[in-house]
């Protein structure tokens, strides 16, 4: 479910350089499928932009990561971000996370779009366990 999801996903955005899932596991976020270069295999949820997704377990944008305290950069192209929790029974589950080479690329429109595919993602997830 999230291979596929992450490719369609990243066909379906524009001027994105990186898009994929972690996932909640142990109290860590653990790299999952995605689509892009090599990225980080674990982040700690006090650490980063991720970090703070899974922290707060709401969607974060931030239009600048450089100005980001914390921020974790894998893809030193990587300029904006966006990242959606996936909250599965009451629970955090993973997250989606999405990078862009562009400074303030995500906009409420990418949010709202990027929200509703994690509810599906949810639903789907539900469904095969």
């Amino acid at each position: 479910i999230l291979a596929n999801s992450s490719a369609f996903l990243n066909q379906c955005l524009e001027n994105i350089n990186w898009l994929g899932f972690y996932l909640n596991i142990e109290g860590n976020l653990i790299l999952s499928s995605f689509q892009g270069k090599p990225a980080c295999i674990k982040i700690p949820f006090n650490k980063g932009v991720c970090g703070y997704c899974a922290r707060n377990q709401e969607t974060i944008i931030v239009d600048d990561v450089h100005s980001f305290a914390g921020h974790i950069a894998c893809d030193s192209a990587s300029k904006s971000e966006i990242c959606i929790p996936i909250i599965l029974n009451g629970e955090l589950y993973g997250l989606l996370d999405v990078d862009s080479p562009i400074t303030a690329r995500f906009s409420n429109n990418e949010k709202l779009f990027l929200e509703e595919a994690v509810k599906i993602i949810t639903d789907a997830l539900k469904n095969a366990k």
